[in-house]
């Protein structure tokens, strides 16, 4: 049974729908085994310990890394987003030396079907592998307010593979932060921003109906296979994910991949996760 590192950064406002995504994730890969790193700088050992009863320990560990920087007080943060989530970033710097890779999961997603395929994807001279859900006009846009490498990925976050080895070599530590300095002002949403504003041009482009799946894709993209059909989301999109305001834990959902999170909590009800 071969391990899958798994990281997630989060602060304890996001630990209930954190044990749902796992809870998913561990139901969607059964033959696998997984350790994961919770990246964080304010959970306590009751929260680790919580999260690691979620699975018997042949195929699941869990290590809190905590982590701090003074200089990310100044970066721009919100109720959405956290200083946590700039932590994702500096991975490479808080995470294991022996780490070759790591599958950067949101709390705010669900695993559907497993992710072997994803984790070993061949990342080349690639630094993070992600999906975008930008069309072209507003990639243009991005490529101005960002400052981005022109023809370059402008990713979403949630779910990112990172090339560990060539983060540690090539990573400049300080340019990220030079970078949040000079472009503070136009980071709406800032670790993404962050991450294709330095690296545009050295992103694997990943499927989004596949490994990053939204209500935005499910209901606009009228020419793709997915439009308004959940038995095709079931059998081809291994994540979906309930990005920006519209989460299916709070009332007024919009929209329909709900379905999966709530089947999810049904199940867990069943194998006594509360």
């Amino acid at each position: 049974m071969q391990t899958m590192n798994i990281l997630v950064t989060l602060d304890r406002g996001y630990l209930s729908p954190l044990r749902v995504m796992l809870f998913s994730l561990l139901e969607s890969n059964p033959d696998a085994a997984f350790h994961l790193y919770v990246l964080h700088s304010s959970l306590t050992e009751e929260d680790l310990s919580m999260l690691a009863s979620l699975a018997d320990a042949g195929r699941w560990k869990v290590t809190g890394v905590e982590a701090s920087d003074p200089r990310l007080e100044d970066a721009p943060t919100t109720d959405r987003y956290p200083k946590e989530m700039y932590y994702r970033i500096f991975a490479a710097k808080y995470l294991p030396q022996e780490l070759d890779r790591v599958l950067y999961l949101d709390p705010d997603l669900i695993v559907n079907l497993p992710l072997e395929e994803l984790y070993r994807t061949d990342m080349g001279n690639c630094l993070f592998a992600a999906a975008t859900h930008v069309q072209e006009a507003f990639r243009k846009l991005n490529e101005l307010r960002l400052d981005m490498e022109e023809g370059g990925v402008y990713i979403n976050s949630g779910v990112m593979l990172l090339n560990l080895p060539l983060l540690r070599q090539e990573q400049d530590y300080e340019e990220v932060f030079r970078y949040i300095d000079s472009h503070k002002k136009y980071l709406v949403l800032p670790d993404q921003d962050i991450i294709s504003g330095l690296y545009a041009g050295r992103i694997l482009e990943l499927d989004p109906f596949r490994y990053n799946m939204t209500e935005k894709l499910f209901a606009l993209r009228v020419k793709s296979d997915a439009w308004h059909n959940l038995d095709w989301v079931r059998e081809n999109s291994a994540i979906i994910h309930y990005c920006g305001r519209n989460k299916p834990w709070k009332p007024g959902y919009l929209g329909k991949l709900n379905v999966f999170y709530d089947e999810t909590l049904r199940r867990m009800a069943s194998a006594g996760e509360k």
